[in-house]
């Protein structure tokens, strides 16, 4: 398998890590790169510059590679059968032009499961049953070079990315968060990082389960810096964030935070500040010790919550009533177990939010609101609550969805 490869790439240093940049344009073994769906999938697009083949990106072989016809295209990996999907890693081949927007499509139903500004590298997504993952270039310098479209059912292959300001991050295992059922109980450190101020988080940053600590004062003081910023399209998984954890993650455009857990809230777990549109994705992990909300909605678009753990909060998610700029907002939960707490979501109905809220279990939060609407109004008043919805056009939420225990 190769990511016991990429852990000792990783461990080894600056040295290593550019050693394993150049190891990476060589073709993989098939035994090293089982796991990477897309070897047994076919391949097809938009449009092929001369010389070039859909097929290359499939091919195992990072020396060859597909081409737009122009600046923009889109490029598919396609199976005979259904397959679940969870990860891409996209390759670019040297020479080609530089990528500044993309997204990530389930090519079966149209829907984004990604998107993104820059290269991609590693995209994380919830994991998703399909015939056909499709990489649509809608903006670059000129016609990019894709050498490889991998694809995976759980977690990347490469080494991450995005250094702390003390300290390096390390390869740790390939997060499983999201897909089974949570069970309240909290993982190990696997060590500990001190940082100072802000980790700024592009492409893949993986804590390799280890404990980061600490900023701010542990209060509800909004104008604490976060302890990660995760640049539009990142992700951040396999990361402890300890106590006191400043404002924890702000998202500043769709992000996936995967396997993260939070010994302590603080003033929010993470904030979802992009306005682009898009999906966010909170897969598995799990947070506890807090008083008010554990994901705070600023922007627009949908947060996706799967597989989480709380205890002991007040909200497991809030779209800002009172914010600057007043958006439509979404929430999509499922899976989540929930001990401790006064509400599951909180939207503005009058702006048009929507919470669709599946398989919720309770504990302790027999009073608990599981879909709690408010009238979202202009910065510098308080929004006025209107009461808990029920399977309507706001709160997608029956009943028999939520178990109490």
């Amino acid at each position: 398998m190769r990511r016991p490869v990429a852990l000792r790439w990783i461990a080894g240093g600056a040295t290593a890590v550019a050693s394993a940049a150049i190891m990476l344009t060589l073709p993989l073994p098939n035994a090293m790169a089982a796991d990477n769906l897309s070897l047994s999938a076919g391949a097809d697009g938009s449009s092929k510059a001369s010389g070039t083949s859909y097929g290359n990106v499939r091919d195992g072989n990072a020396s060859t590679y597909w081409a737009p016809g122009s600046s923009t295209g889109y490029v598919s990996v396609k199976w005979g059968s259904a397959t679940t999907v969870s990860s891409a890693v996209i390759k670019q081949a040297s020479g080609g032009g530089s990528i500044s927007a993309w997204r990530l499509l389930n090519a079966d139903s149209g829907s984004v499961l990604a998107s993104g500004s820059g290269s991609p590298s590693t995209i994380n997504f919830s994991s998703t049953s399909l015939k056909k993952l499709t990489l649509d270039i809608t903006s670059a310098s000129s016609a990019p070079r894709i050498a490889e479209f991998e694809t995976y059912s759980s977690g990347g292959s490469n080494p991450t990315t995005g250094p702390s300001p003390t300290t390096s991050p390390t390869a740790g295992p390939t997060p499983t968060g999201g897909t089974g059922t949570p069970t309240g109980a909290w993982p190990s450190s696997a060590g500990s990082v001190s940082i100072s101020g802000t980790v700024n988080v592009s492409g893949t940053f993986d804590g390799g389960m280890k404990t980061y600590c600490c900023i701010g004062d542990g209060s509800q003081d909004e104008s604490q810096d976060p302890m990660f910023k995760i640049a539009n399209g990142g992700t951040l998984q396999n990361v402890i964030l300890g106590s006191p954890a400043g404002d924890g993650v702000h998202c500043e455009g769709t992000c996936t935070i995967r396997n993260v857990w939070w010994n302590d809230i603080g003033e929010d777990a993470a904030t979802f500040k992009g306005t682009g549109g898009g999906t966010s994705y909170v897969i598995g992990g799990g947070a506890k010790s807090g008083s008010d909300k554990t994901f705070q909605h600023n922007g627009n678009g949908t947060v996706s919550i799967s597989g989480f753990y709380l205890n002991g909060s007040g909200k497991l998610y809030r779209g800002c009533g009172n914010c600057t700029n007043s958006y439509e907002r979404h929430v999509k939960i499922d899976n989540v177990l929930l001990n401790n707490i006064d509400m599951v979501a909180g939207i503005n109905s009058n702006w048009g939010d929507t919470a669709t809220i599946t398989r919720v279990t309770l504990t302790n939060s027999s009073g608990a609101t599981v879909c709690g609407k408010y009238k979202g109004v202009a910065k510098g008043s308080e929004p006025s609550y209107l009461g808990e919805g029920w399977n309507d056009s706001n709160c997608k939420v029956n009943k028999s969805d939520i178990t109490y225990k």
